[in-house]
């Protein structure tokens, strides 16, 4: 009886101690999240702008469907081919520098912004669009270590989910703005609009963020505790973000190949790792539907629907504001409803899309259906997005995080350069039924490649190949 009543006299100390360390250990880790919110929104911004200009681009430079695909993707191969190195970059130098390279990278990407508006040839166009891909692709390894140093673990796909809803915030606006802007002034004047406030963010992010709650003066000692745990009350060890699932979802763990695996620690066994490298392949999937919506679906709607600029500018918002709504509810429903399990989201994304792309195949002229059926194509493709940036982290230690998501966003942003480049070329060949069945094949690729790897939960060991 005496340890009976010693067991419930702890619980209610350990309530007790969780209400108090709620109230008093503050929420600047959300301020961190709200300013890598607006700047991702920025640059991501920046990439989006130019398939709102492409039209007109295209009329001024004489270019083909092909050659616009290619200086859409040149974007992409850049952005991918950094981020392996980003990720050791981010590995071997102090928090303190890497914390200093986030806002320099912010402030490259907004001068090779500026700079596109300055093109007086296709060369110069292709080359500041390499420019702003290797300037840009640093900037999500720095926002996914942020986060996996800012948040515990129980809120790292929630904290993720609203990152990545900021890269379907900036297309969101940018169509509409876009219009504005070149009714007003012109193509080029868009570049310049959206130079601006990366370098405004980067100055505020340097004077206010630093790169660990260890080090900020703004971040209180319990909010740095609580962010060192599960639960917000013991602190566990640093060394890695283990996502342990006691529960247990029956059929669902069947379906996606829920698994006891060991972590990976060392760079050998990060580079060896099919679930790495197949979470990796199935990003460059959806990677390059959401390319192909960002760059041609603007000319989609005003050269074969006949929409006028300022229809288009609406229309086009569809798809991003639907993906808005998709990356925050899948952030959600992958922390609180399915034990932070990745999987389950990102396969169900892959084999609805399947299904989306289908029904754009035959969409017809009215702006409703057609608005309608773009804004659900976007929430079904994102709703699964936050569980690539999240899958790794139940697989890495937090030493080599960066490694792993470099690898899965580098693969990812490469295999995603393929497909602007790809429709380009089926439009020249074919038609835009063409570009939406490949789309629809990219997602069902991803869905075959997903249903390989496993869904992770951490074992004892401290480290070994998976």
């Amino acid at each position: 009886m005496n340890q009976v009543k010693a067991v419930q006299e702890n619980r209610s100390n350990g309530a007790g101690m969780a209400t108090t360390a709620s109230a008093k250990r503050g929420s600047f880790r959300w301020v961190v999240l709200g300013l890598i919110f607006v700047i991702w929104a920025i640059a991501c911004a920046d990439r989006a702008n130019l398939g709102i200009a492409l039209p007109f681009m295209k009329k001024e430079y004489g270019i083909s469907n092909t050659e616009a695909g290619m200086i859409i993707s040149l974007f992409s191969f850049a952005y991918g081919v950094v981020q392996i190195p980003a990720g050791l970059l981010y590995k071997r130098l102090s928090d303190r520098v890497t914390g200093k390279l986030f806002p320099v990278f912010m402030i490259l990407t907004s001068v090779f912004t500026g700079l596109m508006g300055t093109t007086s040839s296709v060369f110069l166009l292709k080359l500041y669009r390499v420019g702003l891909g290797i300037s840009e692709g640093p900037l999500g390894i720095g926002c996914t270590n942020i986060i996996n140093r800012w948040f515990p673990a129980h809120e790292k796909a929630t904290a993720t989910g609203l990152w990545l809803t900021a890269s379907k915030l900036g297309p969101l606006i940018v169509p509409s703005l876009c219009v504005v802007v070149i009714e007003i002034w012109g193509w080029r004047e868009i570049f310049y609009v959206f130079a601006i406030p990366g370098i405004l963010l980067s100055v505020l992010w340097l004077v206010t963020v630093t790169n660990t709650p260890e080090e900020s003066k703004f971040c209180s000692k319990a909010e740095r505790e609580y962010i060192r745990t599960e639960v917000g009350l013991v602190v566990e060890p640093a060394k890695a973000s283990p996502l342990q699932r006691s529960d247990n979802l029956g059929w669902l763990d069947k379906v996606i190949r829920t698994r006891k695996v060991p972590q990976l620690s060392t760079l050998r066994h990060v580079f060896t790792s099919w679930n790495v490298l197949g979470a990796a392949i199935g990003y460059g999937c959806m990677i390059g539907i959401t390319n192909i919506f960002m760059s041609w679906i603007p000319t989609y709607l005003v050269e074969v629907k006949g929409f006028t600029s300022i229809k288009m500018g609406f229309l086009a918002s569809a798809p991003f504001l639907g993906a808005v709504l998709g990356n925050l509810i899948g952030g959600l429903i992958s922390d609180r409803l399915l034990g932070k399990r990745r999987k389950p989201l990102m396969m169900l994304s892959a084999f609805g899309t399947i299904f989306m792309m289908l029904a754009l195949v035959n969409a017809p002229d009215n702006s409703v259906y057609l608005g309608f059926t773009l804004f659900l194509a976007g929430f079904i493709v994102s709703a699964g997005f936050g569980g690539y940036a999240v899958y790794p982290m139940g697989l890495a230690s937090k030493s080599v995080y960066p490694v792993s998501f470099g690898i899965i966003n580098s693969v990812g942003q490469v295999g995603g350069a393929c497909a602007p480049l790809a429709a380009g070329m089926l439009l020249d060949a074919y038609s835009w039924s063409a570009v939406f069945t490949y789309m629809g094949c990219s997602a069902l690729v991803c869905l075959l490649i997903l249903c390989t790897i496993v869904e992770p939960v951490i074992a004892d060991d401290k480290a070994a190949k998976s």
